[in-house]
């Protein structure tokens, strides 16, 4: 391969390490750093995306934004949260390697800590878990899967968090939710297994990114109920 050909690269390498690694050539890259990453000593840049509810994103904002901004500044990895209005938003978490596990592990933390707030009122006596929904391309998931589900039972039962990955993809895209709940410790030992496995199967052809739908859906009322159009449904609305 001649040395400006780089035109293998963005189907191998992962999102944004391209520029990073033109200056430092490394034949057996795709080996080294499957060894690294699964060791996390390797810092590549991942970009994970989040689908939260409107309640969960409040939890994380903070009063004046307090609380995206500390984990920023402690995770040092860029989180963005997508406009407002919408039932669902979506939460993007780019960085280092090392920056998300930090910023994932704080959101975790925090979900717990608001579940066990809102236990003190309530007479519920066990905890339930902390629940997150990751929005993965479709043409990952089956290397999530694995042959048969193997290395989705492997992760499972190396982590211990419930791992499930949608069977249908999101409207309009081609990306589908994988939804991680267990203890914040478990989550975060789940996410890092995902991102080995993104890292060492990247997406395949162009991925059309879920975007919520805004809160303004057709309401309609029936038996003094309102609910809104979703797809082909007809979804409960909450207000």
């Amino acid at each position: 391969m001649g040395e400006g050909d780089t035109s293998w690269a963005p189907s191998v390498l992962p999102h944004g390490t391209l520029s990073a690694l033109s200056h430092h050539p490394q034949p057996y890259f795709g080996r080294r750093m499957e060894s690294k990453v699964s060791e996390g000593g390797l810092n590549v840049t991942l970009t994970i995306r989040l689908l939260m509810h409107g309640k969960e994103v409040g939890s994380i904002i903070g009063k004046k934004g307090e609380t995206v901004k500390k984990m920023r500044e402690e995770s040092g990895a860029r989180i963005n949260i997508s406009e407002g209005n919408c039932p669902e938003r979506i939460v993007t978490i780019t960085g280092p390697t090392d920056a998300i596990f930090k910023a994932f592990a704080m959101i975790a933390y925090k979900f717990e800590e608001d579940i066990i707030n809102s236990m003190s009122n309530s007479p519920a006596t066990s905890k339930p878990p902390v629940t997150l929904r990751l929005v993965v391309p479709a043409s990952q998931c089956g290397s999530l899967i694995g042959k048969g589900g193997s290395k989705i039972k492997e992760i499972r039962e190396s982590t211990g968090a419930q791992v499930q990955v949608a069977g249908d993809m999101l409207p309009n895209s081609t990306e589908r939710a994988v939804t991680i709940s267990g203890t914040p410790d478990a989550i975060i030992q789940c996410v890092k297994q995902i991102c080995v496995v993104m890292l060492e199967s990247p997406p395949k052809g162009a991925t059309i990114p879920y975007r919520p739908k805004p809160a303004s859906t057709p309401v309609i009322f029936a038996g003094g109920q309102a609910y809104t159009i979703q797809g082909q449904y007809a979804i409960p609305h909450p207000d």
